[in-house]
């Protein structure tokens, strides 16, 4: 009966950043129903088919719901039930081990993509050890532009969704579809509704493209260069905002000279972008005012991604649209506990220079490990050994660079130990895999220190499985057995509470009101400057020596070599279906996508005898995998995209489930990294494509 249904109001996560609003209807313990809330700050009632499927994970089959201790050779998929004490005893008793023997450096604590509270428990964890090295992907998503932009300018500049922009700015993003971070595609369409113009900048002509005033489909990785040559149209043209550069830029006339040679018909043919139509576009952007440049992760695949992200920077900032409403912002956090005294930032004060990657020169600020630098110290010692690893909701094995030394690398660890849902490829290589729970099955606080001026409630909706865990409940009981019990909670759930105090809020009252935003202020450097050295705008770095990178953008990759070995240039794409490498296992979203699919251009594919869905070799100088084909005029015919993020499961689990056929990290290299953040070239790569033979 409709009347037994119970509704919760909560927010959709672990399906992307969006962080929409829903409503969810509850049964004996069972979702029956899930509407997006209308009140929903980031979404106003729009969901899209990964949060309406999101329920469908909680009872789905392949569901872990006990932990597991390996008790064959790595991949084997043997494995022995055991109580969570005994799994909690034999993690704490090997890392331990390895902290004795090797230092507390030698252990290193992993995440994927930022869920929740259990994010900043894990760097909590991670402290209280000892250990300065916690993994993520920072390198490839949202670090670079963040820090970039705290370099430059002294904050994160978001684009501003909520106040009316006359000019979006979609750069690398297909915002409809991936919904990243605080730009739910919604807010988008109702800008456009109200009059906002669109420029897309994508090598795709996706469907956003075709609302744009202007599409400028440039080459696969030539982001950079197409922004110092926006920079040079505007300034050579003077259309920059004269007096907001005088007062508040740092290097204007250094900035001038080192654009000059940035013509767009000198840089038409590195970045296939015609000069009449990149000179229009630079120009409606300086003429149009307030204009956002919302930046994609796509953007940040690239190892130049600092010179991107800088040059972007410098661009908002000389047509004067940063920190103005409809602009790129500097988002005003929430009253919430500061993330330093939140993860125990006391207890390892030289962490910055013990990390990893510090070693490698990267520029201040990089919180996580990149992988690539991850795989070089256990694979070489460099700087030092890493042996043991606690991995929590993230698939390394597929997403990260050069799966086959992420194998190597797992495969050489004295202990692993993977919290995830289901037996990905990475947990099928684990010692230890541990149950968790999931969305709706606990109440947890999303969008943290992602930079966007809110935090949102996501209230506990069902119980999880009996012998699934919270991430932040393993964390907890793991700090009692790791570290010092006092620094650690009687409930898991009084962090939830922690992180309110300065608010006057507790958890409940969060819930109740549903998110918890900052206060709405814009100009804010009229009256504190920027927070940089010189309290300008750094057009060009003042302390660039110190950091350890050039004062202005660079444009290194302006002569990548062709190979005529690999004709075609390879990018790839998410699939608005799917999380990286999750949920290709739900049906619901799988009968959408059901298999990995490679884009090519029609007279691409007819040169080399491929038809409509048939299987592709797309090879690099790094490897092969195999996609279905798909034909399409919407790309460049010297472009070949791929989906990223597949592997196949077993049905019987007795193997490795298959991450090597159509994973396209099999095709990438860290053999040349971003010295700022260690990013390898995820896109932009030379490649070829031929049918499979029958």
């Amino acid at each position: 009966m409709a009347e037994d249904i119970r509704w919760v109001k909560t927010h959709c996560s672990r399906m992307d950043h969006g962080g929409c609003g829903l409503v969810v209807g509850v049964k004996d313990n069972r979702i029956c129903k899930i509407k997006g809330d209308p009140e929903g700050y980031l979404n106003q009632g729009y969901v899209c088919a990964k949060g309406l499927a999101s329920a469908s994970k909680l009872n789905h089959p392949k569901r872990l719901k006990t932990p597991l201790k390996r008790t064959g050779p790595k991949g084997t998929g043997t494995w022995q039930k055991i109580t969570w004490d005994e799994a909690l005893d034999a993690i704490s008793t090997n890392l331990m081990r390895i902290k004795d023997k090797n230092g507390p450096e030698s252990v290193v604590f992993a995440q994927g993509m930022p869920k929740g509270i259990e994010h900043f428990s894990l760097i909590r964890l991670a402290n209280l050890f000892g250990s300065p090295n916690v993994m993520g992907t920072q390198d490839v998503c949202h670090a670079p532009r963040e820090v970039s932009g705290i370099h430059t300018c002294g904050f994160f500049p978001v684009a501003d969704f909520h106040e009316p922009s006359r000019l979006m700015v979609l750069w690398g993003s297909n915002a409809t579809s991936t919904n990243e971070e605080g730009a739910i595609g919604h807010l988008l369409l109702n800008q456009l509704k109200k009059g906002t113009e669109l420029m897309m900048i994508d090598p795709r002509r996706n469907k956003l493209a075709e609302k744009a005033k202007f599409w400028l489909q440039l080459k696969p990785g030539s982001d950079n260069l197409l922004a110092l040559t926006f920079l040079n149209v505007i300034i050579s043209e003077g259309l920059w905002d004269k007096d907001f550069v005088n007062r508040w830029t740092h290097g204007f006339e250094e900035l001038s000279q080192h654009v000059k040679p940035f013509t767009p018909e000198k840089m038409a043919e590195h970045t296939w972008v015609a000069p009449d139509l990149i000179r229009a576009s630079a120009r409606f952007y300086a003429r149009t005012q307030p204009a956002a440049i919302h930046w994609g992760n796509a953007i940040e695949h690239q190892a130049h991604i600092f010179d991107t992200a800088r040059a972007l920077v410098c661009l908002m900032a000389i047509t004067g649209n940063l920190d103005v409403a409809g602009g790129n912002v500097a988002a005003n956090e929430p009253k919430i506990t500061g993330l330093g005294k939140l993860v125990r930032a006391d207890a390892i004060p030289s962490k910055p220079k013990k990390m990893l990657h510090a070693h490698h020169g990267t520029i201040p600020r990089m919180m996580t490990i990149p992988p690539a630098y991850f795989q070089k110290a256990v694979l070489e010692g460099v700087p030092h050994p890493v042996k043991g690893v606690y991995i929590q909701g993230a698939n390394p094995l597929v997403n990260h660079v050069q799966s086959k030394a992420t194998y190597a690398a797992l495969m050489k660890l004295d202990f692993l130990v993977v919290s995830d849902i289901v037996m990905t490829p990475t947990a099928a290589m684990a010692d230890i895999v541990l149950p968790a729970a999931t969305t709706f099955e606990f109440d947890d606080i999303g969008h943290i220190g992602l930079g966007h001026g809110v935090i949102l409630a996501r209230p506990k909706v069902v119980d999880p499985p009996p012998h699934c865990w919270p991430d932040v409940k393993i964390l907890n009981e793991l700090g009692k057995r790791l570290t010092n019990e006092a620094d650690w909670y009687g409930h898991h759930n009084e962090f939830l509470d922690a992180v309110l105090v300065p608010s006057g809020l507790d958890f409940k009252q969060l819930a109740e009101a549903g998110y918890l935003k900052g206060e709405k202020r814009f100009k804010k450097y009229e009256t504190s400057g920027f927070r940089t050295p010189t309290g300008k705008v750094e057009l060009t770095l003042s302390k660039a020596d110190k950091l350890g990178c050039a004062p202005l953008p660079l444009a290194d990759n302006l002569e990548a070599p062709d190979d005529p070995r690999y004709p075609y240039v390879l990018t790839s794409r998410k699939s608005r279906y799917y999380l990286h490498s999750s949920y290709r296992w739900l049906e619901d979203l799988r009968k959408h996508r059901p298999h990995p699919q490679v884009e090519i251009h029609p007279e691409t594919a007819a040169a080399s005898g491929i038809k409509e869905g048939d299987t592709v070799i797309i090879e690099t100088a790094n490897g092969q995998i195999e996609q279905k084909a798909h034909l399409s005029e919407r790309i460049d015919g010297r472009v070949v995209y791929c989906d990223s993020g597949w592997w196949f499961g077993n049905e019987n689990g007795d193997t490795l489930p298959d991450w090597q056929t159509a994973n396209y990290n099999l095709l990438t290299s860290a053999e040349k990294l971003g010295k700022q953040f260690g990013t390898p070239h995820l896109k932009g790569i030379n490649c070829r494509i031929t049918q499979k033979p029958t």
